[in-house]
């Protein structure tokens, strides 16, 4: 790899110390560098990344990789996650073996492990991408909300719930899994329907297909009244809902590719990073 381009979580690397670092060292070994641009709001600005990038480095946690997978959606960019977070499940290197994992990205073409993104639209008008997770749930009050599951059409379940998750198999480690959902294999393609804090004995999650529509409707309350809901796209961006609107989610032509550095497997690595947790 030659070219690369850095993404930086400016609340982990305030003074960008570590990010000149990491630059300093990609050029003293002859390969070219560039750093994002970012808007106020910490969003990469569009129109900036350069054409021909062999490798994105997201200096970050979780969030920053995900975020970065969402922005950068269409490019098809390797992204490397360098972890300066906590758990850091999905990035790949520890911040202090940064210059081992350039030193093999340097030396040839690494692996490419290709994750399964989704996209959301809100009654056919709002369109938003997710790699981890879409959201529906309750706004404000504490009572549960009449939720209507479609499955290319048809009724799949009726939910009185906190909510209800819809989750690719990357995100099934994350909000699904604290909500009792199934751990999915990472490189599958399905999606996973987990209710949140349901009012029912069988309330189970749902595996489906990753051809599938799912559609979730916010039905009326108790004695006619109107409920609220919010929907999160990866926890990020977040849209208000209310009864007779509708969210859709079906899989995108988009995936994400991440740099496989580790021969270890998805077990062992789930195992070790979810210890004590």
């Amino acid at each position: 790899m030659e070219t690369f381009y850095i993404i930086t979580n400016r609340l982990k690397d305030q003074d960008f110390r570590i990010t000149e670092e990491i630059r300093n060292y990609i050029e003293e070994h002859g390969k070219r560098c560039v750093l994002s641009e970012k808007d106020e709001e910490g969003h990469i600005v569009p129109g900036t990344v350069p054409e021909g990038m062999d490798c994105a480095l997201v200096l970050g946690g979780d969030g920053t990789l995900i975020r970065a997978a969402r922005e950068l959606g269409g490019q098809n960019i390797p992204l490397l996650g360098i972890n300066m977070g906590t758990l850091g499940y999905l990035t790949e290197v520890e911040l202090p073996q940064f210059r081992e994992a350039l030193d093999k990205l340097f030396a040839g073409r690494p692996d490419i492990e290709e994750r399964m993104m989704m996209r959301g639209t809100i009654d056919g008008r709002h369109e938003y991408m997710a790699m981890n997770d879409v959201v529906v749930t309750r706004e404000g009050n504490l009572r549960v909300v009449h939720f209507n599951v479609y499955v290319n059409g048809a009724l799949l379940n009726s939910y009185l719930a906190d909510g209800v998750i819809i989750s690719t198999p990357t995100g099934s480690t994350g909000y699904n899994l604290s909500a009792g959902g199934p751990v999915v294999e990472p490189t599958a393609r399905m999606f996973v329907i987990t209710p949140i804090c349901s009012h029912a004995l069988n309330a189970s999650s749902v595996v489906l297909s990753a051809e599938d529509v799912i559609e979730v409707e916010i039905c009326e309350g108790r004695y006619g009244r109107t409920e609220h809901a919010l929907v999160t796209f990866d926890g990020a961006e977040t849209a208000a809902v209310s009864t007779g609107d509708r969210v859709q989610i079906r899989r995108a032509k988009e995936t994400t590719r991440l740099v496989k550095l580790s021969r270890e497997s998805f077990m062992k690595i789930m195992r070790e990073k979810m210890k004590g947790n």
